[in-house]
């Protein structure tokens, strides 16, 4: 269900892709966090080291979820494939090192934003996700779901750069996600 409302999020920012679509976007960890949904970014920064098995296993879940919504996208009218593509090219551009690297960003921002919302704070959340995407820091959900909606051609084109970029940023989100853990020794 995490996939589905990322997905649903990503649907909304597609069609709009602009400060309003960043906005709408934190639907999304509303969702979540409303109905205690296991997110990636929501779940890493919380989960002990051992259940890693589990965390993957949240990610696949989470994927699934962005299928579903992206066949839907596929369905519409509005070009939101063509927009997928372009944004998807944009971040290919950046390579898995920065790619990487700027995905910290994101999962240090959902880690935060997701603490507050714990203690009853959601305040975080709605300035939280507008900030990670127009700061440019991928999000590994948000991203299959827009991998997931590009045409098949787009795949086939870049397969080797999008799984390279892909672990990239699921890296990047594990670690921006249990800085707070690793540099003050405690979950927050």
């Amino acid at each position: 269900m995490s996939g589905v409302c990322v997905g649903i999020a990503g649907f909304g920012y597609l069609a709009t892709q602009n400060i309003v679509g960043s906005v709408l976007f934190a639907f999304a960890l509303l969702g979540v966090v409303h109905y205690k949904l296991k997110l990636y970014t929501g779940t890493a920064g919380f989960i002990a080291p051992k259940e890693g098995g589990y965390l993957l296993q949240v990610l696949f879940g989470n994927i699934l979820g962005c299928l579903a919504v992206a066949l839907l996208a596929r369905a519409s009218a509005m070009p939101l494939q063509d927009a997928a593509q372009a944004f998807l090219a944009a971040r290919l551009e950046l390579g898995p090192l920065r790619g990487g690297l700027l995905s910290i960003g994101c999962g240090f921002i959902m880690t935060t934003a997701v603490t507050f919302a714990r203690k009853g704070s959601y305040l975080p959340l709605l300035f939280g996700v507008p900030l990670f995407i127009v700061c440019g820091f991928p999000h590994c959900v948000a991203d299959a779901f827009y991998y997931l909606t590009v045409p098949l051609e787009f795949w086939q084109a870049n397969l080797g750069g999008i799984l390279l970029f892909y672990f990239a940023i699921v890296l990047g989100n594990f670690v921006g996600c249990n800085f707070y853990r690793w540099v003050m020794g405690e979950n927050p």
